[in-house]
Formats: structure tokens, sequence, C-alpha cells
């Protein structure tokens, strides 16, 4: 079982998800397959990313509801959570 590393931007992105009444069952489902380390199902359209967060990967918790993660060892280090334009804008 992996050790969850949550970043403090991370903690943020919870509490914003949440305020937008999101179901935080969601994430917790997905947080439990990845501590666990259990393939993802296909809905959650698992892929790497690439620039600026090379190294990380996203999974899609809704449509426009992401998760980007990273294991690094016996770690889930947990980077960001939210839309599209709350991650992605420039």
């Amino acid at each position: 079982m992996l050790t969850p590393v949550r970043s403090s931007q991370f903690k943020r992105d919870v509490k914003r998800v949440h305020k937008r009444g999101k179901d935080m069952e969601k994430l917790r489902r997905l947080l439990g397959l990845l501590l666990e380390q259990t393939p993802l199902p296909d809905a959650y359209q698992d892929h790497s990313l690439r620039g600026n967060w090379k190294g990380y990967r996203d999974a899609h918790i809704e449509p426009d509801w992401l998760l980007l993660y990273r294991i690094v060892d016996d770690e889930l280090h947990l980077a960001r959570t939210g839309s599209h334009a709350d991650l992605f804008r420039e």
C-alpha cells in the first residue's frame, strides 16, 4: 500500500471542489484504488502528462474533474485536483 503525500495546493483544491458540491466519495474511491495500487478502470482515462507536468499522471474523476498525481517509491504524491481550467489555464 502506498503512503499518500498531499501538497498544500492539493489541500486547497479539495476544499474548492467540495464547495462546488462535487461528490467527494468519487475522489475517495479513486484514491483508494491508487493507494492499493489497483489498475484503474478505463473510465478514469488515466494517462501520463507532458510539458510542465512531465512525470505526473492525470485521472478523470468526472469528464471535467481531474486528479494530478505521481507515484514515487512507496508514496502517492497528490499534486492537484479540479477542472481543466483550474489546472491547465495559462
